[in-house]
């Protein structure tokens, strides 16, 4: 037997009744009267010649083929409901963009230069996911991520976005800060350090300070941390110049005498390259690559 158009509201009808087990409140739901419910329902008995519900005094109860139907039109209006909302999502999301970035980058680099991006853009809307792991570019997930390293990974599309440089920074505030005049004397203060593979031992060494005893205090897993414990006076943090930026310009930190030290690695944003990227995330895409970095 083919389901035929006009089946479909006499189903509709027969679902709710049946989750209700009440004429009147699938009514309700509907914006039919009861009447109308039962007669809907009627309909769907003749045309199959089944009895689908027993009606007495207090209402109604669902006979066993009505059961065996009100299963099925369960499921089906389940199916239904699950893709109608992700076709709603998808074209809900169209002006959405999903970022992955480091934390650290994202409060002192990105963020000071999103009200350029939503001047020009104002319809776009962003998302955005900080963490250290690297991204899994899922169905759903990240459109695209900012990330720091040698600039190449499997399957990804990587855009340089810039360099970065490395420096000694401390709180103006010190103790005795006065006396550190060379990259050596650094070395006589607390050092905190983050995670970053380019450490103080690759700064010291391309300083020329060799031989001397580092006293790594205090390590944190984020670069804002750390740049905030120097901030806060626990010692020398050893900074990169895109994150310490806006510490310096509002002199929470000062930097320390010593070379700037070209970092090995470099910001790309990236993407899987098997897949285009939808038109919203491109935008962001051209303004990030596009947008002054300094």
């Amino acid at each position: 037997m083919s389901l035929r158009p006009d089946w479909l509201s006499a189903l509709a009808a027969f679902e709710s009744a049946a989750r209700h087990q009440n004429f009147a409140h699938a009514g309700e739901e509907l914006h039919l009267t009861a009447s109308a419910v039962s007669h809907h329902v009627r309909k769907l008995e003749a045309r199959l010649g089944v009895v689908l519900f027993q009606r007495h005094a207090r209402g109604v109860a669902l006979t066993a083929e009505g059961r065996q139907l009100a299963d099925a039109a369960s499921t089906a209006m389940a199916d239904l409901e699950g893709v109608l909302g992700g076709l709603r999502a998808a074209s809900d999301d169209s002006d959405r963009v999903r970022v992955s970035t480091l934390h650290s980058l994202a409060y002192t680099w990105l963020l000071p230069r999103l009200p350029l991006f939503a001047a020009a853009h104002p319809h776009l809307r962003l998302s955005f996911d900080t963490e250290i792991a690297l991204t899994r570019f899922d169905e759903g997930g990240a459109d695209l991520a900012i990330r720091h390293g040698p600039g190449h990974w499997p399957g990804l599309s990587a855009h340089l976005l810039m360099g970065d440089t490395l420096f000694p920074v401390a709180s103006p505030a010190f103790p005795g800060l006065a006396r550190i005049t060379q990259a050596a004397h650094v070395a006589r203060l607390p050092l905190v350090s983050d995670l970053s593979r380019q450490g103080w031992h690759d700064w010291f060494r391309a300083a020329g300070v060799h031989g001397t005893n580092l006293d790594e205090r205090y390590s944190f897993s984020d670069a804002t941390d750390a740049l905030n414990a120097a901030a806060f006076g626990l010692g020398a943090a050893l900074a990169r110049e895109r994150v310490a930026a806006p510490y310096l310009a509002a002199k929470r930190l000062l930097r320390l005498p010593g070379p700037g030290v070209p970092a090995r690695w470099n910001y790309y944003v990236v993407y899987p390259a098997h897949r285009p990227l939808r038109p919203a995330a491109r935008v962001f895409l051209d303004w990030l690559l596009a947008v002054p970095v300094d």
